[in-house]
């Protein structure tokens, strides 16, 4: 009986981390927090919370004509807007002005990031590194 009563606290409390390492799982996809890549330039950027916002800055550039911007703050205070999104001031290393930036998760995997000026938005969908 000790035997079999003890088999089935095993299998309960395995049962019950399963099911606590899937709902981390699901968290995670709504998480922008990590290491993104922008497909246009390979340049990857650390999206971390900065206060309760989020924040985002420059960690690795594929193009070494570009590595003074490693350390760059592309973004800061950036605060939830709408479900799984948050929109704050974007800094766009290319020409160095700052636009209206909305970050939104478009799954796990996929974030996308626009700046716009008035009315006029562009932006593409990074691809998460880590």
């Amino acid at each position: 009986m000790i035997g079999i009563n003890l088999r089935s606290k095993l299998i309960k409390t395995f049962a019950f981390l399963l099911f606590c390492g899937s709902l981390t799982a699901i968290a995670r996809a709504a998480d922008p927090y990590g290491v993104w890549m922008r497909p246009s330039t390979g340049t990857q950027v650390n999206f971390y919370d900065c206060g309760g916002k989020l924040c985002g800055k420059i960690v690795a550039v594929k193009d070494q004509s570009r590595k003074s911007e490693v350390g760059t703050v592309i973004m800061i205070g950036a605060a939830p807007s709408g479900d799984n999104q948050w929109k704050g001031d974007l800094l766009n290393t290319d020409n160095g002005k700052t636009y209206a930036g909305v970050v939104t998760m478009r799954g796990p995997n996929a974030l996308r990031l626009e700046g716009c000026v008035t009315f006029i938005c562009q932006g593409e969908t990074w691809s998460r590194v880590r």
